[in-house]
């Protein structure tokens, strides 16, 4: 049987850097990945920020929205199959950041991949400075990836204080609560070993990516997954989160640049949580990802000319005037 991980994460948490890693640590013990990205957007930018991985032997899928969401499912379910008769024993799945962690497990107990595939594990990506102004329904939705996940990871901790690392995890327990899951998540920042050199399980791992080791690889790797009880207070058909697709924009990467600054500081477009995608400047391509925090742009080998503006009840004639082009709305569930 294939086994399969799931890595979820809320919007901009880091998953595709943590798959990377993850990926390429599974390579080097030879085995047969494949990524599927698994995204209720119509175009999948993530994907493209993987793309060298097939150089180094890793397959990569994607599912793409566009489609209502039982469509979307059946597409997730036939790529499944396909990727199982390809003869991959590892499959990674990077979902969207707004994704239902039941999705997984209830498409996994069909027919027939439940004879296909082997769950393995479930990790959980968290921003080590994770915002204390999150709606209750954003709060909701990290607490459904919470209480299943095998591991929690912490996502860039070398930039944060420790107040700030136990203001994090204070908040993952506070959501858990609010749920009424009795989970409790403990920091931890290094890999343990009792007596016999076994590694002690972990649930929540504090420490700098590129400081992981293999243990702490292994530990990751063989974390499993976790069936803790909640309460489901939303439903991917009604949640409120919104993707905004800008294609094309005829306006130089400072004008970008500009223009996702204002929107962050505009309380009248809705809660932003994230902008991301590719524009091309002066012949050069450009990744552009940014949060209310910081705003990163990095060149880039190849990429497709659009901007995702991903959040909370969005006015999409609010952005529009700070993105001068046409736009489509994509529903996130």
């Amino acid at each position: 049987m294939t086994k399969v991980d799931l890595i979820t994460g809320f919007l901009g948490s880091g998953k595709t850097t943590f798959i990377r890693k993850y990926a390429e640590y599974l390579l080097d013990k030879k085995e047969n990945v494949c990524i599927l990205e698994n995204d209720y957007g119509a175009i999948n930018v993530d994907m493209m920020l993987l793309a060298d991985l097939e150089e180094k032997g890793c397959g990569l899928e994607m599912v793409a929205g566009g489609c209502d969401y039982d469509c979307h499912r059946r597409r997730f379910k036939t790529k499944l199959i396909t990727m199982a008769m390809l003869g991959y024993n590892r499959v990674i799945i990077e979902p969207s950041g707004i994704f239902d962690v039941d999705e997984f497990f209830d498409i996994l107990h069909e027919e027939p991949l439940d004879r296909l595939y082997e769950i393995g594990n479930v990790i959980a990506i968290v921003k080590a400075d994770l915002e204390n102004d999150m709606s209750a329904e954003a709060d909701c939705m990290l607490a459904s990836q919470l209480a299943e996940a095998g591991m929690v990871l912490l996502s860039r901790v070398q930039e944060v204080s420790q107040g700030q690392l136990k203001n994090t995890t204070e908040h993952i327990n506070d959501a858990l609560k609010k749920v009424k899951c009795d989970r409790k998540y403990i920091l931890a920042s290094n890999v343990n070993l009792n007596e016999s050199n076994e590694i002690i399980k972990q649930d929540l791992l504090a420490k700098d990516w590129n400081d992981l080791t293999k243990d702490d690889y292994e530990l990751i790797g063989n974390c499993g997954y976790k069936t803790y009880p909640y309460e489901k207070k939303i439903s991917m058909d009604d949640n409120s989160f919104d993707a905004l697709f800008f294609m094309n924009l005829d306006m130089k990467l400072e004008e970008i640049k500009d223009s996702i600054k204002k929107l962050f500081m505009d309380k009248t477009v809705g809660k932003i949580s994230r902008v991301k995608g590719f524009t091309k400047d002066e012949n050069i391509w450009y990744e552009i990802n940014a949060t209310e925090k910081e705003l990163s742009v990095n060149s880039i080998s190849n990429g497709q000319d659009v901007i995702i503006v991903i959040g909370e009840n969005l006015d999409k004639k609010e952005i529009d005037r700070c993105f001068s082009a046409r736009f489509s709305t994509i529903k996130t569930s």
